[in-house]
């Protein structure tokens, strides 16, 4: 029975694997499938023609701009808020109160971060529809994704590198930057990843509060459009799967590209940890 048991477990996890990896490969395969033939040297790097027969370099300019800015600004408050709350606050009611309220927000629907970043950013602040009002959005959006990664990561640090580290005289600053973060880069890279496919597939929020301008921002408190916001306005006014799916096209390669230059960066950091 125990055996029996033990086989249809495993059956049961091979078969849930291989259904996660054939939808990937059906979404993958029909975006490929509906947008390759669009792909070209002018598609990527010209410019924005209202005709159709333009490219979509001034979106992936802006995309990059605003994970840039949003990653900027979110990484450092992330992992300093994560650092204080799990090496430096003294756990009680306050700090479970912040955890709460931390993996709260990562529950609210976009729209409503969206509707935030309209009134605050760009009416209060009067900063516009711009790509700095979108990428302050973003950040608030990737905050929660930042500290919890990275409160997860600094667990996974064994209790006696910070014992054998302080029993050598070091302060608890320098136990923290040179043996704490050190060993848990690798997850803190894990979520800055997610964090960057949050903000490149993010288009609500952006759309309330970038714009939609189609052409090559001038500034970062210009308007314009994203990959994503762009994808959405052409299935909206023309219907157009073919044009939106090859810019879904590059916007795998874009993330695939980040992807792999995260994990390279996380072997550097293990490699240089390790020896």
């Amino acid at each position: 029975m125990r055996h029996f048991k033990d086989s249809l477990l495993r059956a049961l996890l091979w078969l849930s694997a291989f259904l996660s990896v054939a939808i990937l490969v059906m979404i993958v395969g029909f975006i490929f499938y509906k947008g390759i033939g669009l792909i070209s040297f002018n598609f990527i790097f010209g410019d924005y023609s209202p005709t159709g027969d333009g490219g979509i370099w001034p979106m992936i300019i802006t995309t990059i701009y605003t994970v840039l800015i949003s990653l900027v600004i979110a990484t450092p408050i992330g992992i300093l808020a994560a650092v204080y709350l799990q090496e430096y606050a003294k756990q009680g009611r306050l700090v479970r109160l912040i955890r709460f309220a931390t993996e709260s927000l990562t529950g609210i629907p976009s729209i409503i971060y969206g509707l935030f970043g309209a009134v605050f950013f760009v009416t209060t602040l009067k900063l516009g529809m711009s790509i700095l009002a979108a990428s302050l959005t973003l950040t608030i959006i990737v905050l929660p994704v930042i500290i919890r990664t990275t409160e997860e990561a600094l667990k996974t640090v064994p209790r006696s590198y910070r014992e054998g580290s302080l029993a050598l005289g070091t302060t608890k600053l320098q136990t923290l930057y040179k043996v704490i973060l050190p060993s848990s880069m690798p997850g803190i890279l894990s979520g800055i990843i997610l964090s960057v496919g949050r903000i490149v597939g993010e288009s609500a929020a952006i759309f309330l509060t970038a714009g939609t301008v189609a052409a090559m921002p001038e500034s970062i408190l210009s308007s314009a459009r994203t990959l994503t916001v762009h994808s959405y306005l052409v299935t909206q006014e023309s219907g157009d799967i073919e044009l939106a799916a090859a810019v879904g096209i590059v916007l795998i390669v874009i993330i695939l590209a980040i992807n792999l230059s995260a994990t390279y960066i996380s072997k550097k950091f293990n490699k240089a940890t390790n020896k």
